[in-house]
């Protein structure tokens, strides 16, 4: 088990390592200099600009900017904004918990409906509760969370006013944006875990716990849906990673301040240490996500601990 943990760790930093590197290089080669947004081209002397590309340290050489900046990260700097001269890591640390909030409460909308439809789905097959499933699984698909918020924002928030449409504060106001990027997470898990169901009730030892006598609700429950699971768990630490980058279009929508509006804001204003920071601080916790995902399996199936 500690050598799994391990070996996970090892691979979650080699993972954080690389997007860190593709981050930066895409950043580096994108058209467009940092310093445009902080002085007019037109107003200042070449001297000026030159000056200050020297002071940010964009006109070293590529590797030389990649080893400082990793130097940085080593130490807990994650630099400043180009804009304003704050640091990143305070500004990111302090956006987070409304957009973990908003994560969490997707998550929890998108593995409540999804693990109550799907199993219902695979237990009634081709009825009626089997279609509604796959129907509502299939719209929340392939709706945009864009499109989806904003019918929200126009159902309960204008047209029946039970909710705010806009604004981080209070648990009010994240019910409407959860349901957005909840509805989509929710539709992949439907059909995950229908598919997993069906998959594990065709196995022989559903087969002989039936024929045992055991109760059809022991065998559903407490057998099959273990069994169905782990795909479902995998799924559920995909969708933290999409749901972080859904944030992004979400927290637009609902004018929430996140970090999602914090890199939207960045990639505009063409603030290079903002999005290299956000996006390597949503690297970091998508890892370890996955790393507890990973270590989830050993407590849910007793056949991936004992090969372990």
């Amino acid at each position: 088990m500690l050598w799994m943990v391990t070996r996970r760790l090892l691979t979650s930093l080699l993972v954080i390592i690389g997007s860190l590197v593709l981050v930066f290089t895409i950043l580096y080669v994108l058209p467009g200099d940092p310093t445009d947004n902080m002085v007019d081209p037109s107003m200042a002397t070449p001297e000026v600009i030159a000056n200050l590309r020297h002071q940010l340290g964009v006109d070293q050489p590529f590797h030389i900017q990649l080893f400082h900046y990793f130097g940085s990260i080593l130490q807990g700097d994650f630099g400043k904004s180009l804009l304003n001269s704050d640091p990143v890591l305070p500004k990111i640390a302090e956006s987070f918990p409304a957009t973990l909030a908003l994560t969490g409460a997707s998550v929890l909308v998108s593995v409540t409906v999804g693990l109550l439809l799907g199993v219902l789905s695979a237990i009634h097959r081709n009825g009626a509760i089997d279609i509604i499933a796959r129907v509502i699984g299939l719209f929340g698909i392939s709706m945009p969370t864009f499109w989806s918020g904003i019918l929200l924002i126009l159902i309960f928030s204008i047209t029946l006013g039970w909710f705010p449409a806009m604004g981080s504060d209070g648990w009010r106001t994240l019910v409407l944006p959860a349901l957005a990027l909840g509805t989509v997470g929710s539709g992949f898990i439907i059909r995950m875990v229908r598919n997993s169901m069906l998959e594990v009730i065709s196995e022989q030892f559903i087969v002989t716990l039936r024929s045992k006598g055991l109760a059809e609700r022991a065998v559903m429950y407490r057998h099959a849906l273990r069994n169905a699971l782990i795909p479902a768990v995998t799924m559920t630490g995909m969708l933290i990673g999409d749901l972080l980058a859904g944030t992004v279009v979400v927290e637009t929508v609902f004018s929430r301040q996140g970090i999602g509006r914090i890199i939207s804001d960045a990639i505009m204003a063409k603030d290079l240490p903002v999005v290299q920071g956000v996006i390597l601080f949503s690297a970091i916790i998508y890892t370890l996500v996955n790393l507890l995902v990973d270590l989830s399996y050993t407590l849910i199936d007793p056949r991936v601990r004992r090969s372990t």
